[in-house]
């Protein structure tokens, strides 16, 4: 993993960065940079990353981050289908602090733990960050002005427990980067401690210290919880049997997958098979 400060081209000539995604994957590594960032994910799904938050993600969500906020979208595996986002980047200080916007400066301050709005809300203002892409000079700039501040009066909740305003420690990206891709490809498997501090080259002790302080969790917490996100998906696109997606999902026994689906979704796996459409 190289380290996963984003170089956003941004300087003199222009200072928003505004386009349209459309690939199999989403396949932004977990990064930050110092640009603020407004995403709408038109299809896809998966799991986000938020500063300290895991979650799953869904089309249609709208997300503001920060600037140096860290984050990145991995998307469920499946054999079919795109994901598709729209999205815009922008320079810190490039709208003046004037009263009439004190509303919008309060939600870029907010943002610093990562904003999702609510969809009723939001939606209404789709058609205005879809266009964003098509936009350059002046009418890029006073468009997304008039986006953000209508976005200020739309309700919204956060996302990271912890605030992220300052820039991060250099070895923040490049250990977290690695954690996450090992996370990935092992969550299936029982994974031990001592693989994660081998890893990025630190002791047990020191590691769990390390991902604690930066994940506002232990390890094992964040492991159920990616855990649990995995298989919420895995009970909307299959008709697996519940037991059989806690076993894929890395748990060993069921009435543990049982009490940590119902600690962080706070419902059983099949109660909330039934609440979303799945088969």
């Amino acid at each position: 993993m190289k380290p996963v400060l984003e170089q956003i081209t941004l300087g003199k000539e222009k200072s928003i960065l505004a386009f349209s995604y459309s690939k199999k994957d989403f396949d932004a590594p977990w990064h930050f940079h110092p640009q603020h960032e407004l995403t709408y994910i038109g299809a896809g799904t998966g799991t986000k990353f938020i500063g300290d938050f895991v979650g799953s993600f869904e089309p249609g969500e709208l997300v503001l981050l920060r600037s140096n906020l860290p984050h990145c979208w991995k998307n469920q595996v499946r054999e079919n289908g795109k994901s598709e986002s729209t999205v815009v980047q922008w320079n810190k200080g490039i709208y003046a602090q004037a009263p009439e916007l004190a509303g919008m400066f309060e939600m870029l301050k907010t943002a610093s733990r990562g904003i999702i709005f609510k969809e009723e809300d939001a939606k209404p203002l789709l058609p205005a960050m879809l266009q964003l892409p098509m936009l350059a000079g002046p009418e890029l700039y006073v468009e997304l002005l008039g986006l953000l501040v209508r976005l200020s009066g739309c309700r919204h909740r956060t996302l990271s427990e912890a605030s992220f305003e300052d820039d991060l420690p250099s070895e923040y990206g490049s250990r977290m980067g690695n954690i996450h891709d090992f996370v990935e490809a092992n969550y299936p498997r029982k994974i031990y401690l001592r693989e994660l501090a081998d890893l990025v080259n630190m002791s047990e002790q020191s590691f769990s210290r390390f991902f604690s302080k930066m994940m506002g969790r232990p390890f094992f917490t964040f492991l159920n919880e990616y855990r649990i996100n995995m298989a919420s998906r895995m009970l909307i696109d299959t008709d697996w049997p519940v037991a059989q997606i806690g076993f894929s999902c890395g748990f060993e026994s069921m009435p543990f997958f049982h009490k940590q689906f119902a600690k962080f979704k706070g419902e059983s796996p099949s109660r909330y098979r039934r609440r979303y459409g799945g088969k």
